[in-house]
């Protein structure tokens, strides 16, 4: 193992848990937002769902720029370019255009796992890769941090100082960054101009199976993170606190299944991972149409299908770093990423949609099982056969 693996792979997962826990800020407080401002559940929506765009597509130019200026430059400067929208949400959330413009600016938040991705895939050999990235995704718990503590603190200190915290503790981890991680050593910038790398990218096969794949597994993820606390609001009748406690162990849930993932795939290969993370959510989906009751039945569905999500992004990216060659990581896992998160943007759009057209969810959760499947089903043609790249 090279000399500070576990310490860059440990700081990487740290800022990667924070940068995500800034880009759910929203999601948590939407349910005071739309008390407050009187929105309809379609507006809501669309609130909850701004943030996750910015957070998507930015991972591409993001993903080539970790290419051209490693991981740790461009982990620090996430941190640091955060801190603006995330101060200027706390001041201004007296108005629904105000909370767009800021929720898709915060969505630079977001873009931080094109960065871990790369970053951390350099620092290991070939076989630990899935371990890697599977570790490193379980930053994702940052939306878990939100879920249970960001209405608390907004309870306790108010919404404007919640932000406040939030902007230092980005400051202070964006420093941290700097100061102790460190490139690979074997990492060499990519001299290439940003959009060909890119168009390059675009021509591998092996990008577009991965974007439909991540779109489903990490786009299901950030869909039931965002929307949950909403959903549980509007179908069981929870408290807004007693909502985001329930969202927080969904989100912890998917968070430690990623890693497993990543570390199955090692061992059994990330096929047959991803093909048990889609029928399983396929079949949890069907289960949550018949809208369980709440507690025991219900929870237990919410678990299962967070953790077969769980498994499926970290199959997916240790996939990636078997058939895509480490100078075109970054790149890919750019693309890659941006489908998971945009796979994530149009779920809550939908479900508001659904829930202010029939009064339930019954219809979005049939939509989901039908694509969970349908994904297994492309999973298990298209890899058949397969040829992983050198390192």
């Amino acid at each position: 193992m090279k000399s500070g693996t576990t310490t860059n792979l440990v700081m990487a997962t740290a800022a990667f848990a924070l940068t995500f826990w800034a880009w759910n800020l929203v999601g948590p407080l939407a349910p005071s937002y739309s008390e407050n401002l009187g929105l309809s559940p379609t507006q809501t929506s669309v609130l909850i769902a701004f943030p996750v765009l910015i957070g998507a597509v930015g991972r591409i130019p993001v993903g080539a720029l970790t290419d051209r200026y490693g991981g740790r430059v461009m982990m620090a400067a996430v941190c640091f370019v955060s801190v603006p929208p995330v101060l200027l949400l706390g001041m201004f959330n007296d108005s629904y255009t105000a909370l767009l413009v800021l929720g898709f600016l915060l969505g630079v938040a977001g873009t931080s796992f094109a960065v871990g991705v790369p970053f951390v895939s350099r620092w290991h050999a070939p076989e630990k890769r899935g371990f890697a990235t599977g570790v490193f995704g379980a930053g994702m718990g940052g939306t878990a941090l939100s879920a249970l503590f960001t209405p608390r603190l907004a309870e306790s200190v108010g919404v404007l100082w919640t932000h406040v915290l939030m902007a230092a503790a980005l400051v202070v981890m964006g420093l941290a960054v700097l100061a102790v991680c460190r490139n690979a050593p074997d990492w060499e910038p990519s001299t290439d101009p940003v959009m060909p790398r890119i168009r390059s990218a675009l021509g591998l096969k092996a990008t577009w199976q991965n974007v439909l794949l991540y779109a489903v597994a990490f786009g299901g993820f950030v869909a039931f993170s965002t929307y949950l606390p909403t959903l549980l609001v509007n179908t069981y009748e929870f408290a807004k606190t007693d909502a985001g406690l329930r969202t927080a162990g969904f989100a912890l849930v998917a968070v430690a299944a990623r890693p497993a993932g990543g570390i199955l795939s090692d061992r059994i290969g990330p096929v047959k991972v991803c093909l048990t993370s889609f029928l399983g959510t396929s079949l949890m989906a069907l289960v949550l149409l018949f809208e369980p009751p709440a507690e025991l039945p219900a929870g237990t569905v919410f678990v299962l299908t967070a953790a077969f999500l769980g498994l499926g992004t970290g199959g997916v990216f240790a996939l990636v770093a078997q058939l895509v060659e480490p100078r075109q990581v970054g790149t890919v896992t750019g693309l890659v990423g941006a489908a998971g998160g945009l796979g994530g943007y149009f779920p809550p759009l939908l479900m508001g949609i659904v829930y202010q057209s029939t009064g339930g969810y019954a219809l979005g959760f049939g939509l989901l099982a039908a694509v969970a499947l349908g994904t297994a089903a492309y999973t298990a043609a298209a890899f058949r056969t397969r040829r992983a790249v050198p390192a």
